[in-house]
């Protein structure tokens, strides 16, 4: 016989004894003691998925090929940097005492914001592993609750927040400010934002000035090469710089490395050739006096010159934004041992040259001038592959950086192709790079010329060296806990210099730079918009939990006497009121319910809430399934799947969770066979020491439960998915507050029916496939 306790009338719950020898009469088992061993377990590996660190740190070989990967990939930007910066700081030959004060400014640059800030103190605040603007807010969020976050999602921001006392005064009272401001949490999430979009609008430019600017050097051996023929050149490298992303940052960093490791140490030999035979006077430069002279003397037009010499460290924000594809240590040990010396050596050389220059010549083109004799053609083919491999520094910057703000729901999914097994954050994004290339092929074409790039150009870089600085600063107080004149002495020095240059760049704004801002605005505005939206959806599903008790409660026709029903008789099931009522009937098959939050043990998906509430039956056997990707590239088989009975009240209920990597193809067909294999091991180890016994020592009740799933297979195999479509409650307000609501929902609702869900890859059989849809109002 068959005990049922609970109210059987109502709503209450449901509970039923089982003894380990009986069964209903369709051989499910409904057990009151449903594994909570598999439920505590399943619940520590979702807390270690949680908290699973992501950041790689290499040793040995890895590190040396991390690093010259960095290399090919890094530093073609800054690195290409010498090809114009005299030329564009200067409009005559300059005297020696400006050319040393200019050279002064140029190496204290190179030393102060990149070598220090940068590469010592900005790398060190990644946010496990990953880099650029918004993984210094990400990294915020972790200490100080200035973020909603996603509920029931694993790959979420986790809070670690000191306790008060552990922190120094300064730091907790800026905290609790940040906590507490609702107008500082949004500034601090749109400075973030507008960071990633700046360094993306770049992406957008650079390709282009670099390519341009290494095509028109062709004009020194072919003065009237049309600049028609410029642009189209252009254009056909650039698309083939695109068409090569599909292959990884790994192979390219490693095929492009060559390139730069040779176009580097040729400006070192070529600025060690100069200063050697021309004037190695000009090593008075290592002085900061020189720089500050030259400012002082030359005045508003020493401060207009910044324009040009900011050129010298464009590209800094490749070093930060690509530590998730290379490693802190690597882009460290690139940079100090050969982008920076190289560099160094490069300017001081060309110095030396335009400063003995009889011809006053040198400085309109500082690298051809200024290299040795008989290597003009060597160094021509080399600075125009350099140019082009300098693209690859904000393209591989813009696939880590979206894929940050994707991950955090500030931008729809879309496809992500992860390219390296043992380099786990390089990624890339066939959209993304399709539009990064129309977007660079039409400023080719609309410019033409890097004059009237370099007027756009600049502006981004200062603004994102800025919003670095501020955000490093509040990492130093609030992460690092240092006392607060560290971070007021760092934020003043490397402040300082950011407003410098940036005071100077801002007059580019009218004559060009307005574009890259416009850009940058407008990849915010999507971003934040997405943010708001998925804040909005979040809020209408998180009174969708329900609990098997709301949903389900004992049919009143059951035959029940004196708290018992007859073995015969299967208890039956109904809808409660408030979900239509209706008694469920079982149909023959195994459900598989795509589980999308993998919610607690006592909620039930809301695709399967729908499912009965519309159909007014249930699968045989069902599972609520849901995928947890994990930052690793494969799971082994053993680790991938975690199983507990979902709940007591409902027969044959399981609830699985599939945790993969991202090579692992696990939306396949033989899905269904290997689910059902895991749940025979599960269902055969239910209640005995944890190997798996011989079938005749199964129990009945366990013999009965593994027949149950048997026959469910043998009928069908469904897998059920829900489509929730969203419409926009009517809320209160005025007319004004109504229509800008309304306005930016409709644009978030359109955004999200025309981008990549997350189940785009499932490949299984249409046929077994049924989609069920529901409205849910936001």
């Amino acid at each position: 016989m068959v005990t049922l306790k609970g109210d059987v009338e109502g709503d209450g719950p449901i509970v039923a004894e089982v003894p380990s020898s009986t069964a209903g009469k369709e051989g499910v088992i409904i057990q009151e003691d449903w594994d909570l061993d598999h439920e505590e377990k399943a619940r520590r590996i979702a807390e270690d998925d949680l908290n699973r660190k992501h950041k790689q740190n290499y040793k040995g070989f890895i590190l040396l090929w991390a690093a010259w990967q960095s290399t090919g990939v890094i530093y073609g930007d800054i690195g290409t940097s010498p090809l114009y910066v005299y030329s564009s700081t200067f409009t005559a030959q300059p005297t020696w005492i400006d050319l040393v004060g200019a050279l002064s400014i140029i190496i204290w640059s190179l030393t102060l914001i990149v070598t220090i800030k940068y590469t010592f103190i900005v790398l060190s605040a990644d946010d496990d592993g990953q880099g650029g603007t918004f993984a210094l807010y990400s990294l915020l969020a972790r200490y100080a609750k200035i973020v909603r976050n996603e509920p029931h999602v694993t790959h979420t921001v986790q809070l670690e927040r000191p306790r008060t006392g552990d922190m120094r005064p300064v730091g907790r009272n800026i905290r609790a400010f940040l906590e507490h401001s609702r107008l500082a949490q949004y500034a601090l999430k749109v400075i973030g934002v507008l960071g990633v979009s700046m360094v993306m609008a770049d992406g957008v430019l650079t390709p282009a000035q670099s390519v341009l600017g290494a095509i028109q050097g062709l004009k020194v051996i072919h003065p009237n090469l049309a600049t028609s023929s410029i642009v189209g050149i252009s254009i056909a490298i650039l698309v083939v710089l695109f068409f090569v992303q599909p292959f990884g940052t790994s192979k390219i960093g490693t095929s492009f490395a060559p390139i730069v490791i040779i176009w580097l140490l040729f400006n070192l030999c070529s600025g060690i050739y100069n200063l050697a035979v021309h004037d190695y006077t000009v090593l008075k430069a290592f002085s900061p006096h020189y720089a500050f002279t030259y400012l002082a003397r030359n005045g508003n037009a020493g401060w207009q010159s910044l324009g040009g010499l900011l050129l010298a460290f464009t590209g800094v924000e490749a070093l930060f934004a690509d530590i998730g594809a290379f490693g802190k240590r690597a882009i460290q040990l690139s940079w100090l041992c050969l982008a920076y010396p190289c560099l160094l050596f490069a300017y001081i050389g060309q110095a030396a040259y335009i400063s003995k220059d009889t011809t006053e010549t040198a400085f309109t083109n500082p690298f051809f001038y200024t290299v040795p004799p008989g290597s003009f053609y060597f160094s021509m083919v080399i600075a125009i592959l350099a140019a082009v491999v300098a693209s690859q520094a904000m393209i591989t910057s813009s696939f880590q950086l979206l894929s940050q703000v994707m991950r955090l729901s500030y931008f729809p999914h879309i496809k992500t192709v992860h390219t390296s097994r043992k380099f786990h954050d390089q990624v890339y994004m066939p959209l993304a790079n399709w539009l990064l290339m129309i977007g660079t092929i039409i400023v080719t074409g609309v410019y033409n010329n890097t004059t009237s790039l370099g007027n756009a150009y600049g502006v981004c870089v200062t603004i994102v060296t800025l919003i670095t600085t501020t955000m490093v600063s509040l990492v130093v107080i609030i992460v690092w806990r240092l006392p607060s004149p560290v971070a007021l002495l760092f934020f003043i020095v490397f402040g300082s210099l950011d407003a410098v240059y940036l005071s100077s760049v801002l007059r580019k704004v009218p004559q060009g730079a307005w574009f890259t801002l416009v850009l940058a605005l407008i990849l915010s505005s999507i971003f934040i918009l997405w943010r708001w939206g998925k804040e909005q959806q979040w809020a209408a599903e998180a009174k969708d939990n329900v609990t098997p008790s709301q949903l389900l409660q004992l049919s009143p026709t059951s035959s029940i006497r004196n708290g018992e029903i007859d073995s015969q008789n299967a208890p039956q099931l109904t809808l409660t009121s408030a979900f239509g009522g209706g008694t469920l009937s079982t149909a023959a098959g195994l459900g598989i319910f795509f589980d999308k939050v993998g919610g607690g043990s006592n909620t039930i998906p809301k695709v399967f809430t729908q499912f009965l509430r519309k159909f007014k039956a249930r699968p045989d056997v069902i599972v609520f399934f849901h995928m947890r990707p994990l930052s690793m590239p494969t799971v082994p088989l053993a680790e991938q799947f975690v199983i507990t009975r979902a709940t007591s009240q409902i027969p044959s209920c399981y609830r699985i969770t599939l945790r993969h990597g991202y090579m692992d193809d696990v939306l396949t067909p033989g899905l269904g066979q290997k689910i059902v294999q895991q749940l025979e091991e599960f269902i055969t180890r239910s209640g005995e020491t944890g190997t798996k016994p011989r079938p005749e020592d199964l129990s009945p009740a366990i013999r009965a439960e593994l027949d149950a799933l048997d026959r469910a297979e043998a009928a069908q195999m469904v897998y059920v998915m829900g489509k929730q479509v969203m419409r926009i409650r009517r809320g209160g307000g005025n007319v004004v507050t109504r229509f800008f609501r309304m306005a930016m929902l409709e644009t978030f609702l359109w955004i999200r029916e025309n981008t990549r869900t997350k189940l785009a890859d499932l490949d299984i059989d249409p046929d077994y496939l049924v989609e069920v849809g529901f409205v849910k109002e936001i």
